[in-house]
């Protein structure tokens, strides 16, 4: 437990996104046996023949273990599709020292045995996701019968084995309407942290799934509310202007006594500075291609041809989602672009350009009010 509180708080320390990423993904395997409504690989039911094999794997693992030791997931697919898993995780948190984390999916290969090996080979946590409050809304958005009954039998086991949790939930027109029962379900699960997605309409997503920019911003409003009287954590994902308006409402609510958040459980997984896609971000496909994250689809190289840290470093792509005076729009020209610079992979999505505006922002920049003012 010590070395894992140690790791934790070496995560904590501000780096350069230049040099090396806050939190690395690996798609381990594109097999999965659900068929989510919004999903962003596409996932199969059988794995692809040509993913990265066992040997590969540990190969990327010593590379990512060179990059400063970032916050490492293994996602899917559902990544108990590969029956290597373990192998590699123990290989990752053992030998490596990486902080280990895992995101499967809610099948009947989620058993107690399944966390037990989690516990056994080290995992930091164990994420799942619920999006909705019950088996109708979830299941539909899962798009299997019996997921919602899966995921609550699975909180179960890791409650049971002392194993510390994270729920996602990918917010859109599916659940819009129940976040608040989810919310509350969420604290009933004795979650450490709610990791809220909002949708991109790439792979499964569709545009017409999303959320308005105005429902967006309202539902960032409340998830700071949400923030100050649970007892997990929130963060967000494709959601960076969630910075701007907990701090917009931070400053209306200065009066207010505010929580130490060093101190929260849900330390491990939260950037002590701004994470954006290719900016703090890299994602590795299950083919070995990298990206600067699962929601943006343009490959910037591939690991079985080049080193990790070389594409994440100089790709072309990557040098310019970190480089914020390349923005355009009212993107371009926000107060807030520095520590927000708007969804990368929802601009991509929706206008084919991942430097433009992110057309879920409803907020107009300073900037352009003055002029409007002129």
């Amino acid at each position: 437990m010590n070395n894992v509180l140690f790791k934790e708080r070496n995560l904590q320390i501000e780096r350069d996104y230049n040099k090396y990423p806050f939190i690395v993904i690996w798609e381990v395997t594109r097999a999965c046996a659900l068929r989510c409504l919004h999903c962003r690989a596409e996932a199969q039911y059988n794995p692809d023949p040509s993913q990265l094999s066992f040997e590969e794997g540990k190969k990327l693992i010593d590379e990512i273990a060179l990059m400063d030791n970032p916050l490492f997931v293994f996602t899917g697919g559902d990544p108990l599709m590969r029956p290597d898993l373990f192998q590699l995780a123990k290989y990752a948190i053992e030998e490596k020292n990486l902080p280990v984390s895992m995101t499967p999916s809610a099948t009947p290969k989620v058993t107690r045995e399944a966390i037990r090996k989690a516990k056994d080979v080290g995992l930091s946590r164990w994420a799942f996701s619920l999006d909705g409050s019950c088996a109708e809304i979830h299941d539909h958005f899962r798009g299997t019968r019996g997921s919602f009954d899966r995921t609550m039998k699975g909180i179960e086991y890791l409650k049971e084995l002392n194993i510390p949790i994270q729920v996602n939930t990918t917010i859109s027109n599916y659940n819009l309407h129940d976040l608040e029962k989810i919310a509350d379900k969420v604290k009933e699960m004795g979650a450490v942290l709610w990791s809220t997605f909002f949708l991109v309409p790439t792979g499964r997503g569709l545009e017409k799934d999303m959320v308005s920019p105005e429902e967006h911003e309202k539902v960032m409003k409340w998830l700071y509310q949400i923030q100050q009287k649970m007892p997990y954590g929130v963060k967000t994902t494709e959601a960076p202007h969630y910075r701007r308006v907990f701090l917009q409402e931070k400053q209306r609510a200065v009066s207010e006594t505010a929580r130490q958040e060093t101190k929260r459980e849900d330390i491990l997984g939260r950037a002590p500075q701004p994470v954006n896609d290719g900016d703090g971000f890299v994602f590795i496909s299950h083919i070995g291609d990298v990206y600067p994250s699962g929601f943006l689809p343009i490959v910037c190289g591939n690991v079985r041809e080049q080193s990790l840290t070389d594409i994440y470093q100089n790709s072309p792509i990557m040098k310019e989602l970190r480089d914020k005076s390349l923005l355009k729009g009212k993107c371009g020209v926000c107060e807030f672009n520095e520590i927000c610079g708007g969804s990368r992979a929802r601009a991509y999505a929706m206008t084919g350009d991942y430097l433009d505006s992110d057309p879920s922002c409803s907020y107009i920049p300073k900037a352009l009010r003055d002029k409007a003012g002129e």
